[in-house]
């Protein structure tokens, strides 16, 4: 890992093909907090792509519409959920709908950071 930042919302692990957040139990994730995101892209993946990976650990909310914008990072290149309960995964149905580029469920970390560098090394 190479930084652990913590927000109101919870925590993104930076690693280096990708981040992977842990959202706080209730809350909602918005649009606002892509500002966030963007500045983690341009501090450690700035001419690189990279790939996020949600590990839905606690039960919070999405606004969908928090896709688009996350959808226009440009060097944002895969998105993955990783969660263990059906619902959290029943939710991604709706959620890939919003998302314009490769976008994947997992029951398992390890396979979710196995894809996105596999995506990661098609742009290498």
């Amino acid at each position: 890992m190479i930084k652990r930042l913590f927000y109101e919302f919870g925590e993104i692990n930076v690693f280096k093909n990708f981040v992977i957040a842990i959202m706080k139990e209730g809350i909602t994730v918005k649009p606002e907090y892509n500002s966030y995101l963007e500045e983690i892209a341009n501090t450690y993946f700035a001419n690189k792509p990279f790939g996020y990976i949600t590990y839905r650990k606690n039960s919070y909310a999405v606004d969908p519409m928090v896709y688009l914008k996350t959808s226009e990072i440009k060097n944002l290149v895969a998105f993955a959920v990783v969660a263990k309960d059906g619902q959290k995964i029943s939710n991604t149905e709706i959620e890939r709908i919003f998302f314009k580029k490769p976008f994947k469920d997992f029951t398992n970390l390890d396979d979710a950071k196995d894809w996105v560098n596999e995506l990661i090394k098609g742009y290498e």
